[in-house]
């Protein structure tokens, strides 16, 4: 599916790039679905739980556990794949992944939900919607160099 995807996108792109960028460039769309997807179940846990009266703080902690474990499975599975004959420490993975994801998730998601309802009045719905477009790219990058980097 990727080659039929990467063949298309260049034949039918005025633009010229390397297989190696428009790998880099796919691994990156990848990792986006993947974003999306914890993104709607941390949203839903996050909802959910306000609705059920949670603060929105904890119902941020709890989204969050929720969506790192499904983060780690797609990522370990169907982002950052192991090049074939080499193996992969899974818990070390997994342990980088939750601390990648807590640093964004936790500790600078909710920073920001601090600034954006306490600090600007902006809705306890919005916030976490604002928080991606800064959290997204720094998870990114400690996932891709870091958790699943290849080891020396």
């Amino acid at each position: 599916m990727e080659k039929i995807i990467n063949f298309i996108l260049l034949k039918f792109s005025c633009i010229k790039i390397s297989n190696s960028n428009w790998e880099k460039l796919f691994q990156f769309v990848k990792f986006g679905f993947v974003g999306l997807s914890n993104t709607l179940i941390s949203y839903t846990v996050y909802v959910f739980l306000i609705m059920l009266g949670s603060h929105y703080i904890v119902a941020n902690i709890l989204g969050f556990l929720v969506s790192v474990i499904n983060a780690f499975y797609w990522n370990n599975k169907y982002v950052f794949k192991v090049e074939d004959g080499r193996k992969r420490a899974l818990w070390s993975s997994f342990c980088k992944t939750f601390i990648s994801y807590a640093g964004t998730g936790v500790v600078i998601n909710n920073l920001l939900l601090l600034v954006w309802v306490d600090l600007l009045g902006v809705h306890e719905f919005v916030g976490p919607i604002v928080n991606l477009f800064i959290t997204i790219p720094l998870n990114f990058v400690l996932n891709k160099y870091w958790a699943f980097g290849k080891r020396k």
